[in-house]
């Protein structure tokens, strides 16, 4: 069984039901990860990318 990299927690993902470019969510931690490969299962931290667009949203507003 996989374990999340943040907190070392098994992570309870079925290898069976899982498909790349679904997003699991460590139970522990609430850490998210995109699966990029299913055999072998591979996991890629989601990043809260949000933070980073909304900042390039108030510098336009502010030049306007």
């Amino acid at each position: 069984m996989p374990t999340c990299p943040e907190c070392e927690n098994d992570l309870d993902i079925e290898l069976d039901e899982v498909e790349e470019g679904d997003v699991v969510a460590c139970d522990e931690c609430g850490t998210e990860y995109e699966v990029v490969g299913v055999e072998p299962l591979e996991l890629s931290r989601v990043d809260d990318g949000l933070d980073d667009e909304e900042d390039v949203y108030d510098e336009d507003e502010e030049e306007e």
